[in-house]
């Protein structure tokens, strides 16, 4: 592509190449999740809410990728399904903690399954060595990217 010009090769580029794959994952898991009435952030939401029961607002925004508004908006529908419960007072300053119910469980318990088919699918051709590497791998990447730089002594 770049033909000695300040360009990069797409077909080389890893930050090309993550986005390519990400969007076929992103894909693929909206195709096992619509049939459930579900969508990514929906599953996600619940998923973080199985695993630290009590986040609030900003933190379950944070945790999917999406704005605050989004999540709160997002909240509201899971709250109006019966899939979520917050109080309707903060316990203590303004955070509502969230929780899920058991049909909430139910639901996710169902995706999490779809989910873990399709993230299988995609290391299928990977052996737990190369997974785990993949693993350490993204971690570097994403901590290069987030962390701030570390000073050398």
């Amino acid at each position: 592509m770049s033909q000695g010009g300040p360009g990069i090769e797409l077909d080389t580029s890893l930050g090309y190449m993550l986005k390519a794959a990400a969007s076929a994952l992103h894909s693929a898991m909206e195709a096992v999740l619509r049939p459930l009435g579900m969508t990514i952030t929906h599953y996600a939401c619940l998923e973080l809410l199985a695993q630290r029961p009590g986040l609030s607002n900003s933190e379950l925004a944070r945790g999917t990728f999406v704005t605050r508004q989004s999540m709160n908006v997002l909240l509201q529908a899971l709250e109006r399904q019966g899939l979520v419960v917050r109080p309707e007072q903060a316990p203590v300053g303004r955070v509502l903690p969230t929780e899920l119910t058991d049909r909430g469980r139910r639901q996710l318990k169902v995706a999490s399954a779809a989910v873990r088919r399709v993230e299988q699918d995609m290391l299928a051709n990977l052996d737990t060595g190369e997974q785990a590497q993949m693993r350490r791998l993204l971690t570097t990447c994403i901590a290069s990217l987030t962390e701030p730089p570390s000073s050398a002594p």
